[in-house]
């Protein structure tokens, strides 16, 4: 019994220092941004694209008070209730003292400047595909926006999903890595438009199904639709198997909000609808040609 009890002390310890290895927070190569110089103005074009804003203002802010982002939002889903963080320059409750690299660290990683895992709530999987100087000109744009002194409120999750060590295991068992549509036969617009849907404006979060156990989106269905993850109603499949727009009227669903039909787009959409409509046309042309390389879910 006193061997047994040895092994399985010994086991326990083993196994206790790989997943703490395994599920050590990641950082960003500072390198990766060495001779990059930030464009605020071209920054604008990727906080519109990522929809920062839509998530972080404040509930209800209208007009240039939703460039304010001090957060505060509450999104509910089946695994608890996240809530947006302050983002603004303020130095102490936002993101003011912060370098490129913990940006990046943030954006791509998923790892707060402290070295802990953000949740997948925020899509840090779709955005560990951004480039490079998109992320120093976003760093440059969020730098000028106005501060707010109010405080980030912590999220309301199970004790459980408190531990947040174990999001590393997440991250290895269903992180993305590389493009879920190739390249093979894309356009350069079609391209952009890949960029656009599967990074920056990371369409996939919501419009892809999830596994109910563990949250991560089935790559199978891609864009495929699912359960609204409020628990209320459903977010449609764009993919051709259940869109069948054209590309001029996904061009003006995405400028206007309104789809053939005449019905309007609501809830978050309109958000992003809001955003996508301050992009250049090619942008919104380019998504659209996207949409239609994307592989169908009946």
């Amino acid at each position: 019994m006193s061997r047994l009890r040895y092994i399985v002390i010994g086991a326990i310890l083993v196994g206790g220092a790989a997943f703490w290895a395994l599920t050590r927070p990641q950082q960003i190569d500072p390198d990766m941004f060495a001779g990059l110089i930030s464009d605020p103005v071209r920054g604008e074009q990727v906080f519109l694209a990522a929809g920062c804003g839509s998530c972080h203002m404040a509930q209800g802010a209208q007009g240039d008070e939703r460039l304010v982002l001090s957060g505060g939002q509450a999104f509910p889903t089946p695994f608890g209730t996240f809530v947006a963080p302050n983002i603004s320059p303020d130095p102490v409750h936002g993101i003011g003292g912060w370098s490129v690299s913990a940006l990046a660290d943030a954006v791509i990683e998923g790892v707060s400047p402290e070295g802990r895992h953000y949740y997948p709530a925020f899509p840090w999987d779709s955005y560990r595909g951004m480039a490079p100087q998109d992320l120093v000109d976003l760093h440059g744009y969020l730098a000028n926006l106005p501060p707010s002194p109010v405080a980030s409120q912590p999220h309301d999750l199970p004790l459980p999903l408190q531990v947040r060590r174990g999001i590393g295991l997440w991250k290895l068992a269903f992180g993305r890595s590389g493009w879920i549509v190739p390249d093979d036969g894309l356009t350069d617009a079609e391209k952009r438009g890949r960029y656009l849907a599967e990074v920056l404006g990371h369409c996939g979060e919501c419009h892809t199904p999830r596994n109910t156990l563990t949250g991560a989106p089935d790559a199978d269905r891609w864009l495929g639709g699912g359960p609204d993850p409020s628990g209320r109603g459903r977010v449609p499949n764009i993919t051709p198997g259940g869109l069948d727009w054209s590309e001029g009227e996904i061009v003006a669903y995405l400028t206007s909000g309104f789809t053939p039909d005449f019905d309007s787009a609501g809830g978050h959409m309109a958000l992003v609808v809001a955003n996508f409509a301050q992009l250049p046309d090619s942008d919104r042309e380019a998504v659209a040609a996207y949409l239609k390389k994307v592989q169908a879910v009946r």
